[in-house]
């Protein structure tokens, strides 16, 4: 997944979202170790400082565990894992069906579409 900034919102929380996202997707799974933070501020070509404080936010959020022998790791927590993919799983469906409401579709409109849709694989 490439890391792709937009202007709306910090870049430290932009890079909180992805690696929220690539931890609920089993990119980095769970109880596994995280890149390091050069590692991941080069891959995502931005400064160390602004990686680190990502990662803080992983850590008060319980997602990440600094092990100080072996670096970050991936919480196992697997109920507090459910609740966090929920809550984003929610708000994205909260923004798909504003933009629905927008075109001037009904929930009931915009749930047909989803079932007809090709973007989604059955």
């Amino acid at each position: 997944m490439p890391w792709a900034f937009k202007e709306n919102r910090p870049i430290f929380q932009q890079i909180y979202d992805t690696i929220v996202i690539r931890i609920l997707n089993g990119t980095y799974p769970q109880g596994g170790k995280l890149p390091s933070v050069r590692e991941m501020a080069e891959e995502a070509g931005v400064n160390p400082n602004t990686m680190q404080r990502a990662m803080s936010q992983l850590e008060s959020a319980g997602l990440a565990v600094t092990n100080r022998t072996s670096g970050r790791i991936v919480t196992s927590d697997e109920e507090l894992l459910k609740k966090v993919k929920r809550e984003y799983a929610t708000a994205a469906a909260r923004e798909f069906m504003q933009q629905m409401q927008e075109l001037g579709l009904s929930k009931e409109e915009a749930k047909t579409l989803l079932d007809e849709s090709e973007v989604i694989g059955k």
